[in-house]
């Protein structure tokens, strides 16, 4: 029997869980934050085994995924996941795994424990003594694995089957005590290569064949590869001690992997190297030399063959080969797809050094002249590179002598089309424009259709700020064109041009752009099947041209992007796959510009219509897929500020499986969430920036706040940011968890004036967050490195609203840095400063007060915020005198200024050590100035030069004041 409530009754009980859900909440509210109170603040002590990560993989089949999981400063794993048998599979130090093209094994690298690793680092041990790799052999039937050591280096062959080649490094024999004294009483010479790298010693090589077990060794090999279909494996011997065999067993050598059968293809001492098969693994190719073994410049020949069952191949004299050049050793030689014609690298005799000079006796000089197509510093940064220029040319295998050059000094980048298949290659040339380059940063180019059977050159486009693109069947040339905005289509037969975009409103190059430069194409997505159309990408959509400009162009996502503002690419799927069918269904990877959204999106080009959307989520990633070979398997990883990147498999996108689960630790530590927030700036712009809160985030609490910039970020706001020493920027993640509020405003500038625009960006943003109750207005820092260190340089001059900066590789004087180098590339610094990042837009001559204006350094008096600048000796991108200029300045004006130089570091820092160091120094600083904490004697007393090494000033200095 059911019992009844009267009305009082009910209204009495309303009341009392009325009463009981406020005291409910308020439990939960106490109980959440006790939760949260058991979560610890990151500290820099979890670093070290936070994970990340490394290559994934899925078989050929689509049956395994192979995924590699990195710590900072610890032991890698490898795992396997069977997505049919959901078995798991993890192995200790693996790396670099790869799948058998049958997907029946899976081969990897085993490495020495870190520790040891690290040991032989701090020792500066020779390679020799390092411990060696090993490999695993994983049979995905059984999943048992087979562990072999003292392995240097293995390949597979790429769709050959279950083969496998590796070599096997030397072991060191360890001469006991009594050894070691009866070498001492006969004073033995110790040998001549004793102690010394044994990068180039022979070793023995095993082939085998995993699927049946057969296996075969070969002594003294140094250079091996297999054809890509796995049918022939080719290696070149060398003698280990002099005349200690035969020199017949010594050359070049063939080994049927069917049978095993090994064959000698050269019978010459010497060095055989770059070897590379046809398609269907008949002919081979390769280049080696005869001369002595310590001959500075050796003369390289070419050795081919168009019958792998020649018994022998004699070195290829050359017809049309000019005088003092030579084959390239550099160059991989290769086959045309269709095996018709075979290309390689020439390259010129380098000049021989006078050995009998005597150093001492001759000047060191670097000559500067201003008719060099590059300055001495470029050239000095490229001259190994140089020394190793190839320049292609090709041998049409029906006349196997002659020989066609392609490329040359004035047009020194030449590339093949169709694979070799075609009867032309793309030829590109800056020669005219090189010197130009050190103050215009359009990199124009010439380009040439060339001849692959005559070399002879058609000019196709001069002077072009752009770039060419050839379709995969080798039928049409496109480019893009910076200055008219217009793309374009060259019928290669033809020799017609046909403008592709003339009629189309929507702009395909950068709709943003705010730099007195040429604004950036979209670019091309993809070719579709026959060269039939291109898809080429305004800022949200895909538009398809017809190549031959027969058939008017079409939206391909039929204006969805733009009206969603969201951005649609199509992703390479698989190396091997250069077109896409116009009629099947395609993935499109999507980017949602309003919310920061990403995912995947399905459509069918020749439909033109809306594309169906299939995932959209606040995670990073998922865009950026890769497919099974032989099966609709996909493999990707997703993230979120919250969530470290996992592995996901899919075959459709809507029901995915997770394959891995790094950093459960994270559960432990209190972490925090991005919000994108929007306000008006000075100037009446809409801006955007992310705000990004703690974990336990108390709307009644006051925080400090530290802004960092550089340009636009807020297109990270789902972007993982593992908890990791800094570089010298400021790891969100960090001081969220540490109960900071961190903000990161985007920046649009106006050309000529970009201090001023900071100002507009930064300062606006910073003050409307100051309209929150929960920000501190008084304990806000600002932090950048290089342009957003410049930033920061800028805005103390002109505000004192920051209680304390942090300034990483500043430029602080444009009109000294604009004459400077970079020196990490050896380039110039003008165009940076007329058409890059600092937006001058004009000359240091033209525009002298621009560039005063724009430069913090003679505004120094009015900084009133405490600095710390980081600016490193070995600084390749801005020249550490910039940091030192701005040290010197505020040291004379007696401004609380520190800097830090890491000595031998770089632009960003390098070490892991000085990457620790930088942080526990930021942590303190901003503690000191944003939280009230005593100060660190660093800051308050300094480390004496002779204390260097000795104390690096962290503790912390409780009997001074701020």
């Amino acid at each position: 029997m059911k019992s009844k409530l009267s009305t009082k009754r009910l209204q009495n009980y309303a009341t009392q869980i009325l009463t009981n859900k406020a005291t409910y909440a308020v439990a939960l509210a106490l109980l959440a934050t006790n939760v949260d109170a058991q979560k610890k603040p990151l500290d820099m002590t979890v670093f070290d085994e936070w994970q990340s990560i490394g290559m994934k993989e899925l078989s050929n089949n689509g049956a395994w995924v192979a995924y590699q999981v990195n710590a900072q400063e610890s032991d890698n794993s490898l795992n396997f996941f069977g997505l049919k048998t959901d078995k798991s599979l993890n192995f200790h130090r693996g790396e670099g795994s790869v799948f058998t093209s049958d997907s029946k094994y899976a081969i990897f690298k085993i490495r020495p424990f870190y520790k040891d690793l690290k040991l032989v680092r701090i020792k500066k041990k020779k390679e020799h003594e390092i411990a060696k790799d090993s490999i695993g052999i994983l049979n995905l039937a059984t999943n048992k694995v087979e562990k072999l050591p003292n392995i240097k280096s293995f390949k597979t062959p790429k769709n050959g089957g279950s083969f496998l080649a590796y070599l096997l490094e030397k072991e060191e024999v360890k001469k006991d005590k009594k050894e070691v004294a009866d070498s001492a009483k006969t004073k033995e010479k110790p040998s001549k290569t004793a102690g010394k790298d044994k990068k180039d010693q022979p070793l023995e090589l095993v082939l085998r064949n995993l699927a049946s077990g057969q296996k075969k060794s070969f002594k003294n090999v140094m250079n091996y590869e297999f054809s890509e279909n796995g049918k022939q494996l080719i290696f070149s011997t060398k003698q280990a001690k002099k005349d200690s065999l035969d020199k017949t067993k010594y050359g070049v050598f063939l080994v049927n992997t069917a049978t095993f059968a090994q064959k000698q293809l050269v019978d010459t001492i010497g060095e055989f190297k770059q070897f590379v098969f046809d398609d269907s693994a008949t002919k081979v190719a390769f280049v080696g030399t005869s001369d002595d073994e310590k001959k500075e410049n050796k003369t390289y020949h070419l050795y081919y063959t168009t019958t792998v069952n020649q018994q022998e191949i004699k070195k290829t004299e050359l017809v049309g080969l000019k005088k003092d050049w030579q084959v390239s050793e550099n160059r991989l030689p290769k086959f045309s797809k269709d095996g018709n014609a075979l290309f390689l690298g020439l390259a010129p005799k380098l000049a021989e050094k006078d050995t009998t000079l005597i150093a001492e006796d001759h000047a060191k000089v670097d000559v500067w002249s201003y008719k060099d197509d590059f300055v001495q510093p470029q050239q000095l940064k490229n001259a190994d590179r140089e020394k190793k220029r190839t320049y292609l040319s090709v041998i049409d295998l029906s006349n196997p002598t002659k020989i066609t050059q392609l490329a040359d000094f004035d047009v020194n980048q030449v590339e093949m089309i169709n694979e070799g298949n075609s009867l032309f290659a793309l030829g590109t040339s800056d020669n005219a424009y090189r010197v130009s380059a050190q103050w215009d940063a359009t990199r124009r180019r010439d380009y040439y259709i060339i001849n692959t059977k005559t070399g002879q050159r058609e000019n196709l486009v001069s002077g072009l700020v752009g770039k060419v693109e050839i379709s995969p069947n080798g039928k049409f040339a496109v480019y893009y064109n910076g200055e008219t905005a217009l793309w374009s289509s060259y019928n290669l037969t033809t020799k017609e041009t046909k403008v592709l975009n003339k009629k189309i409103k929507v702009k395909f190059y950068d709709e943003e752009n705010d730099s007195p430069t040429v604004a950036q194409e979209y670019g091309i997505a993809y070719f579709t099947d026959n060269d039939n159309t291109v898809l080429i990408k305004d800022r949200y959509d895909i538009w398809e041209f017809d190549l031959a400009g027969d058939r008017k162009p079409e939206n391909m996502t039929n204006g969805f992007g733009r009206k969603h503002k969201i951005t649609f690419d199509i992703n390479q799927l698989n190396e091997d796959v250069k077109t896409v069918n116009r009629d099947l269904p395609i993935f499109l990877g999507a980017f949602n510009n309003d919310n920061k959204q990403s995912g995947v999106f399905q459509t069918i080009i020749s439909k033109s219509k809306n594309p169906e959307e299939i995932t959209m989520s606040d995670t990073w990633g998922a865009q950026n897929m890769k497919k099974a070979l032989n099966a609709d398997e996909y493999i990707y990883t997703k993230e979120s500020f919250q969530n470290s990147p996992d592995v996901y498999v899919t075959s459709n996108f809507k029901d995915e499986k997770k394959v891995s689960a790094i950093n459960p630790q994270q559960k432990d530590y209190s972490w925090g969430k991005g919000e994108l927030v929007n306000w008006k700036t000075y100037s009446g712009k809409d801006a955007t920036g992310v705000v990004y809160k703690p974990e336990n985030f108390d709307p009644t609490k006051k925080y400090p706040v530290i802004v960092y910039f550089y340009e636009k970020l807020s297109d990270n706001l789902n972007r993982y940011q593992a908890p990791a020493p800094t570089p010298s920027r400021i790891n969100h993640t960090y001081f969220v968890s540490n109960d900071y509020i961190v903000f990161t405003p985007d920046i649009s500038y106006t050309i000529g004036y970009p201090g001023k625009s900071a100002e507009d960006y930064i300062n606006s943003g910073v003050e409307a967050l100051k309209k929150n109750t929960w920000i501190n207005g008084d304990k806000i820092a600002i932090q950048g490195q290089s342009w957003g260190g410049y930033q920061v340089a800028h805005l103390i001059t002109v505000t004192n609203m920051y209680a304390a900066a942090w300034t990483g590789a500043p430029v602080v004087n444009m009109t000294s840095a604009y004459g400077g180098i970079r020196w990490g590339t050896g380039m110039s610094r003008q165009f940076q400063y007329e058409q890059t990042q600092s937006r001058i837009g004009k000359t240091l001559w033209e525009a002298p007060e621009l560039y005063i204006e724009n430069s913090p350094l003679f505004k120094m008096p009015n900084v009133q915020t405490p600095v710390v600048i980081m600016h490193n000796d070995e600084d390749g991108a801005v020249p550490w005198y910039q940091g030192i200029e701005m040290f010197m300045a505020l040291r004379r004006l007696q401004k609380p200024v520190w800097m830090l130089n890491y000595n031998g570091d770089d632009h960003n820092l390098l070490k892991r050590a000085n990457k620790n160091d930088i942080q526990q120094r930021q942590q303190q600083f901003f503690d000191h100035y944003l939280k009230d904490k005593p100060a660190p004697k660093w800051m308050t007393e300094g480390v004496p030069a002779t204390m260097k090494g000795i104390d690096w000033g962290f503790d912390l200095d409780k009997s001074k004041d701020k």
